[in-house]
């Protein structure tokens, strides 16, 4: 990988802002996390808040081997149907973007389908899905950095166009299996305590997608704490782009709002192979799967809504983005 450089936040431009919202006809500190929203906004870019966000939802896609195992209520076909969801704009995710004013970026990763015919989808697949990763290992370090340069890439063409932040929104059917491998494997947390019903599954299958993440960490055994080791055993292509994106974002001062529990295990990666971009995330909502409290911990992010999502697809983000924009709104009438 090549030298990521992160710059500072602008602490400056953070303390303007806070003075701004003292200045206000209102109580001190009466629209609480708002305020502070705002304030780590404006810390991020470093730049006058705008009058409006402009957001890129890069929707990245990837398949996983370990779906064949039964561990979600969906076939691994069910990635491709919600596809051609988004090109026709039915999804809920292309609903919530529209509601968020986010433009939506569909990126072809790593799903196990030929996508070509979609002219709209960015064609950058480093394979077709991961290895079974109770096998071994879910892909080699070369493809796992070049899966991130793809997240970095989009990320800078997005901010070469205006955008002044970004979403992460996945798809892929077996990820959330992966996601809680992911925490098990760099926090060294029990599966017991990391894998969550994902897409609503029974009992039966709860039982199988614990047995998988247990049987991938022990053919592995990944490193405690070790990134990309982590990333290349037991991760996503999806998980790795948006580590990408992130990263890519930072490095540039552009903040990214971080979906759902997939989306927060692609950040926990991106912290691992790059600590100071975790200064350059915001989180969008609180997920009902069980890792993602464990995660934010780690990371030390608040999350801006707590509405027991589950669905993914940059859906809470979208959500978040309407309560951000809403705060710079409220900062931009009542400071002038």
């Amino acid at each position: 990988m090549e030298k990521i450089i992160i710059p500072p936040l602008d602490l400056a431009r953070a303390e303007e802002i806070r003075a701004g919202w003292a200045k206000m006809d209102k109580p001190a500190g009466s629209l609480g996390r708002l305020e502070e929203m705002v304030v780590d906004y404006a810390a991020m870019t470093g730049k006058p808040l705008p009058e409006k966000i402009k957001t890129a939802m890069v929707l990245v896609c990837g398949d996983h081997a370990i779906a064949k195992y039964g561990i979600s209520a969906y076939p691994q076909e069910v990635t491709l149907q919600m596809i051609n969801g988004y090109m026709r704009g039915t999804a809920g995710a292309n609903v919530m973007a529209r509601h968020a004013g986010a433009d939506v970026f569909v990126v072809d990763v790593g799903t196990n389908f030929d996508l070509s015919h979609l002219e709209k989808v960015r064609q950058c697949k480093v394979a077709w899905g991961t290895e079974d990763f109770t096998q071994g290992p879910a892909m080699t370090q070369e493809q796992a950095e070049q899966a991130i340069r793809v997240g970095m890439e989009v990320a800078n063409d997005c901010i070469d166009k205006g955008y002044n932040l970004l979403e992460t929104a996945e798809m892929g059917i077996g990820n959330t299996t992966s996601t809680s491998a992911i925490v098990s494997g760099f926090l060294g947390i029990d599966p017991e305590l990391t894998v969550g019903r994902g897409s609503g599954i029974n009992d039966e299958r709860m039982k199988i997608k614990r047995q998988v993440v247990i049987d991938g960490l022990t053919k592995n055994k990944p490193k405690l704490g070790d990134a990309m080791d982590v990333l290349c055993k037991v991760g996503g292509y999806d998980h790795a782009s948006l580590a990408g994106v992130i990263i890519g974002g930072a490095m540039r001062r552009v903040p990214t709002m971080v979906d759902g529990v997939n989306a927060t295990a692609a950040a926990l990666l991106a912290y691992g192979l790059c600590p100071e971009c975790a200064k350059y995330m915001l989180v969008s909502h609180l997920s009902s799967d069980i890792s993602h409290k464990k995660m934010l911990e780690v990371l030390q992010l608040k999350p801006i809504v707590d509405a027991g999502m589950r669905l993914g697809e940059g859906t809470g983000a979208n959500l978040a983005v309407v309560v951000l924009q809403s705060a710079i709104d409220v900062y931009n009438k009542l400071s002038r």
